[in-house]
This record gives C-alpha cells, structure tokens and sequence, in this order.
C-alpha cells in the first residue's frame, strides 16, 4: 500500500567495514574503488542504498556481494551515522557494520559500482570518500574493545591455529603486548580450545600445536552466565 507523507524523507545507505587476517599476521580492511560519482576514482568502504523490501542486515550483505563477492560472514551493526553534510548528494543517514572474515577463505570480486576491491593494512589507508574514515575508526574501536569480551577473534583465524598466532591477533588488534605465560593460562583455563592431534607444517622452527574453537561448548556455556573475559 502507498503513503503520501508531509515531510521529505532521508535516503538510507549501509556501510559495512570487513576485517581481515592475512597469513602475515596483518590486520586489514576492505575497500572498494568508486566507479561512480560522487568521489569516483576514491577509495570507500563497500555499502550502497537499501531497497524498499530490504532489512538492514539483508542489504549489507547484499551490497558486500555484489560490489566484493564477499559473503556468508560474521557480520554486526555499528552504529548509525546522520551527520547533514555527510553525502553531498542528498541528505542520506548511513547504518554502518563489521564484518569478521580470514583472507585465505575468501576471493574478491569488484562488481557494479566499484572497480576495484583491494584489502589495504589498517596502518596504510589511503584518504576515503564521504564520513568512511570516521566510519573506520569508530569499528576499529569496537573489535579492540568487544575482543576482549566476546571470542569474536576467531573469526578472523583459519579453523586451525596455534596459540601464538592466536596471541599475535589479539596483540596486532589491541596495539600491545600480552604476556605469553598469563594468556595462555587465562585461555586454556575457558576449555574452549580443542587441542588436535595436528601439529604446524612448512615452518622453520619446531612444529606447535594446532587448535580449534569449539564454538558449541561457548553457546551452551553463556546459556549457563559464562562470562569470555580475556
């Protein structure tokens, strides 16, 4: 059914901020080459226009497919941002996410309005269109403030990993260093980790260990008032 309404009504955008881990223990974001005005040519987070009969969550991950061929991610909400000026088209109020992916498990593919998508070092961005540096940083403070709390850096690991690579992450994310000995106690005393039978290949040092997260295990204990606190 259509609506006639008596005052003008802001355009709605999603713009989604993807993480990535990379085998060099960098953390990276996403970004995608606008092929469209305005900023056509500059470097913007991928997001795009939310259609009638779309959700929030529906048209973020519409819009990361079809502009990175990037999907079936952890994916959360930010925060809403509606600064007047903040697009020089129109006045547009963007819903921004995060995304949580590791790189080797997914291929970009710049598609519709981008030419280009390129995973660039968090340390490196070049200049981004509209409000997207503000964007960035306010999701960077949310995955170094919500990691400590929550086991959502395991989004961002292989399946299998080693306790040092799951230390560099947490290191590399919160900008210092974590005592070796503390952490891992603190770790291993959660039962989440599954020790494997498996051990590192292809390395020059001695061979550790590889783990998994047992994600199940992590569910049925917050049912309980389990509290992640590293």
């Amino acid at each position: 059914m259509a609506y006639c309404y008596d005052y003008p009504r802001p355009a709605l955008t999603v713009d989604c901020v993807v993480f990535g881990w990379d085998a060099q223990c960098a953390l990276q974001v996403l970004l995608i080459r606008r092929n469209l005005t305005p900023f056509q040519g500059q470097w913007a987070l991928p997001g795009g226009f939310v259609r009638p009969e779309e959700t929030l969550e529906a048209a973020a991950r519409r819009e990361l497919q079809e502009e990175t061929g990037v999907d079936d991610i952890f994916l959360e909400q930010l925060y809403t941002f509606g600064a007047v000026e903040r697009d020089p088209r129109d006045r547009v109020v963007t819903v921004a996410y995060y995304a949580l992916i590791n790189l080797s498990d997914h291929a970009l593919a710049a598609q519709t309005d981008a030419d280009e998508a390129q995973w660039y070092a968090i340390d490196e961005l070049p200049t981004l269109a509209f409000d997207h540096g503000h964007i960035f940083q306010v999701a960077l403070k949310r995955l170094q403030g919500k990691l400590r709390y929550e086991p959502i850096g395991f989004e961002l690991l292989p399946q299998k990993f080693t306790l040092s690579q799951l230390q560099v992450l947490y290191e590399t994310v919160l900008g210092y260093e974590l005592d070796k000995r503390n952490f891992r106690k603190k770790l291993l005393k959660m039962e989440l980790l599954t020790a494997l039978e498996e051990w590192q290949t292809g390395v020059a040092h001695r061979a550790a260990r590889l783990y998994s997260f047992d994600t199940e295990k992590y569910q049925q204990l917050q049912e309980q008032g389990f509290s992640f606190d590293l």
